[in-house]
């Protein structure tokens, strides 16, 4: 597999949809007078121009992009540039290196975080989402997917991450690329477990740091721990609802009105809402139950607080 990574033909492909969107007749990208409105493999103008839109409000994560057979580049983006433990979103799209323009038909496959852990001298995997898929109908050239990192790179371990991806049938594979991930601020806590028989159960709080004070829609995944554990971890089979009880330990303990349990939706997520009155430390107390209503993690009024099972969110 050849890497390298081609920043130039950013600059070179944000000058071109530039140029050529600022026209509201065009009918394709147009590149060094090239017209690629027939390039039945790429873009329209518009659709470029919103996956370059929304490109301008990522960053992009330069170890794990790649060129596929010296045709096409493959960028990887993350909010930030980085990762963080907990819940990340990962975003790629695809170009054809003697164009610029977006790839709408590529797919992102297998990607696979590892942990080493340096002292047991043994790897683990984390959450991730079950496919990396069209980010939506406008923009069919963005790949969309989510990884959750159980912890931070550190003396006790550091993470790799692979991936195999398919541009217009051409496949490739990015291997064990050294990747860092960083510890949460203090005060912020988005990934905690729970057993339950047998199985380990990751709870993903998505975005937190997107909360702000008033009603927030909350967004959790519910992830299974596999065996083999070098495996990602996919979505749990089983169904809960998941019960929030907001407090401020600084201020009281006290709580929020408004609250709703999160329960399953079709696209696996656990969606509810959650009153957050100001800013401050809130500590989201969970109580875990399963399809009969009977509770399985958490909600057990522990005298230093309500629940062992808590999420920490700082606004």
């Amino acid at each position: 597999m050849k890497k390298e990574f081609v920043f130039v033909l950013l600059a070179f492909l944000t000058l071109g949809l530039v140029s050529c969107n600022s026209n509201d007749d065009a009918k394709g990208i147009v590149i060094d007078g090239i017209d690629l409105s027939d390039d039945v493999d790429c873009c329209s103008a518009e659709e470029a121009l919103q996956v370059y839109k929304f490109l301008q409000t990522v960053k992009i994560v330069p170890e794990l992009s790649t060129v596929v057979d010296n045709k096409y580049n493959v960028f990887a983006y993350t909010r930030t540039g980085t990762f963080h433990k907990g819940y990340n979103d990962i975003y790629f799209v695809a170009t054809k290196r003697s164009s610029g323009n977006y790839v709408r038909n590529f797919e992102i496959k297998n990607v696979t975080p590892l942990m080493y852990m340096v002292k047991m001298n043994m790897s683990h995997s984390t959450p991730v989402s079950p496919v990396f898929d069209q980010f939506d109908d406008s923009r069919p050239a963005l790949r969309h997917g989510w990884i959750s990192f159980l912890m931070n790179t550190s003396d006790a371990g550091y993470w790799n991450l692979s991936y195999d991806v398919d541009v217009l049938g051409t496949s490739d594979k990015v291997s064990n690329v050294s990747i860092d991930v960083n510890a949460l601020p203090e005060g912020q806590d988005w990934l905690k477990n729970f057993k339950l028989g047998d199985d380990t159960y990751f709870l993903s709080l998505v975005n937190a740091d997107k909360f702000a004070t008033g009603t927030n829609e909350i967004s959790v995944y519910v992830s299974r721990k596999n065996n083999p554990i070098t495996i990602p971890y996919g979505l749990a089979d089983k169904t809960f609802t998941i019960e929030i009880d907001p407090r401020m330990p600084d201020m009281g303990n006290h709580t929020s009105p408004g609250n709703t349990t999160l329960t399953r939706q079709d696209d696996g997520s656990y969606k509810g809402v959650i009153n957050l009155t100001m800013t401050g430390l809130w500590r989201i107390h969970l109580t875990v139950k399963d399809a009969d209503g009977n509770v399985v993690a958490g909600g057990d009024d522990l005298k230093d607080g309500y629940s062992s099972l808590y999420w920490d969110v700082t606004l």
